[in-house]
């Protein structure tokens, strides 16, 4: 199966898929839309990016090959770098179309130019779901009925109706009042009783025996390491653990920091708290044992 087939299967997947020494394609979802002008609803979609500058082999394309092919992570490593270099020999002479993925460029500025293909969904929870036209729905104009208003003889109200309501409203001015007045009393008298009792309070004595002791406790809160010479992501934890036995076999003191954004669990030759220890690390890792090593700046809370 070709590279772009792997590609294909993993933006399905994943926000970002690296593509050693080439770039990286990004995804970014899209809310569902609703074109006016042609009546087109088209459901949520995953929009593809490229960024140049995502180079560095995480590992997760090289493991998704190994594994589906049965071969090991170098041979599948080689094969995505003998693919990369017919991409770049390509696309300086002609338009370098990656199936199912989009088409690269050269610009007048020798930059890469990327045109993501429309015809794959690639967000999952949108799959079989394609663009609906609908027609115009014209809803007719409703007339509006004036309505007309009454005789003044139809609207008279008879003389006893007129004295039920003056009672009826009399009659609820006094119970208002009335109750009124006796929530006022009742916030007096608890008033009143709530001052009584702040004063006991005020006048009362506590008395303990045989106090305890006040015992000072002195913790030293370490200080987390924010600088990390990163040896690789992994796919599988299973990769990861293999892969700080081999470095920690070497003499160095490899650890696991975690999983990152897209899933990948990230292994470091070792940590440090100031930047500069840290470049002198990758610069003597670059040296005596990989090229791919990189830094990464991560601040634990």
């Amino acid at each position: 199966m070709a590279i772009e087939d792997y590609i294909k299967d993993l933006l399905y997947r994943y926000d970002c898929v690296i593509i050693p020494n080439f770039g990286g394609f990004v995804t970014n979802k899209i809310s569902a839309q609703i074109h006016k002008d042609s009546n087109t609803f088209y459901p949520p979609t995953k929009q593809i990016g490229f960024n140049v500058n995502l180079i560095h082999n995480d590992g997760l394309l090289a493991n998704y090959i190994a594994s589906s092919e049965n071969i090991s992570f170098d041979q599948a490593s080689s094969k995505i770098k003998d693919t990369v270099s017919r991409w770049n020999k390509l696309v300086k002479t002609s338009s370098l179309d990656i199936k199912n993925i989009g088409s690269f460029s050269l610009s007048d500025k020798n930059q890469l130019i990327f045109n993501p293909t429309n015809k794959i969904n690639y967000l999952k929870s949108s799959f079989g779901l394609t663009p609906t036209e609908s027609t115009v729905v014209v809803r007719p104009v409703q007339k509006v009925i004036p309505i007309v208003a009454a005789k003044e003889s139809q609207r008279k109200v008879p003389l006893f109706v007129k004295y039920a309501a003056t009672a009826a409203v009399l009659f609820s001015l006094s119970y208002v009042s009335w109750t009124g007045y006796e929530n006022k009393q009742e916030q007096l008298n608890f008033a009143k009783n709530q001052k009584k009792l702040e004063e006991k309070i005020q006048t009362a004595t506590f008395v303990i025996e045989n106090p305890l002791q006040t015992i000072e406790l002195n913790v030293n809160k370490e200080v987390p390491k924010s600088f990390h010479v990163i040896a690789g992501a992994f796919q599988f934890v299973e990769n990861a653990h293999k892969k700080v036995n081999q470095l920690n076999s070497k003499g160095f003191n490899a650890t696991i920091l975690g999983t990152n954004k897209w899933g990948l669990t990230q292994v470091a030759y070792a940590s440090f708290h100031k930047k500069s220890d840290a470049f002198q690390s990758l610069a003597d890792i670059r040296k005596i044992d990989s090229k791919d090593a990189w830094l990464l700046v991560k601040k634990f809370e």
